[in-house]
């Protein structure tokens, strides 16, 4: 001790949240927050990425079925059968999807509607000519799409 004076432990701590709310301490500087990335991701990719976790829900037992999901979503069941046919997509189209670039201004290259008529091919073959050909392959082939 020095002249007398009591100890004395110094440390720094920040309260961190969870994503349910709860802070709790934690010791040491807060992380610098990393910057936003610019832009949004395009609705196509939200979009399917929600069919896969749809797919995932329903196969883990968590909800019934694509009916039970339409309704805690409050959406038609024809809209959510439109977002799952995503998955009908050829497995290296879909991860085209989920990897488009980020839209900075403007509309989004591919829509979820000019998806349809491809999604509803059989063929995942023909499925890559027709993501190849026309402005949908142009919007996939810069996001890193399939040759």
């Amino acid at each position: 001790m020095i002249d007398g004076a009591e100890p004395r432990i110094e440390f720094k701590v920040h309260f961190d949240t969870s994503r349910r709310g709860r802070k709790r301490a934690v010791v040491g500087e807060r992380p610098e927050s990393p910057t936003p990335t610019p832009g949004r991701t395009p609705r196509v990719t939200r979009l399917m990425a929600l069919a896969i976790r749809f797919e995932h829900l329903i196969r883990d037992g968590e909800v019934k079925d694509l009916a039970e999901i339409a309704r805690l979503g409050q959406v038609t069941r024809a809209r959510v059968t439109q977002i799952m046919n995503l998955l009908h997509l050829a497995p290296d189209i879909q991860e085209a999807i989920l990897v488009l670039p980020r839209v900075e201004a403007g509309r989004d290259p591919i829509t979820e509607r000019e998806l349809r008529p491809i999604a509803a091919i059989p063929d995942w073959r023909k499925q890559r000519a027709a993501w190849r050909g026309g402005m949908i392959g142009a919007a996939g082939r810069s996001a890193g799409g399939t040759e």
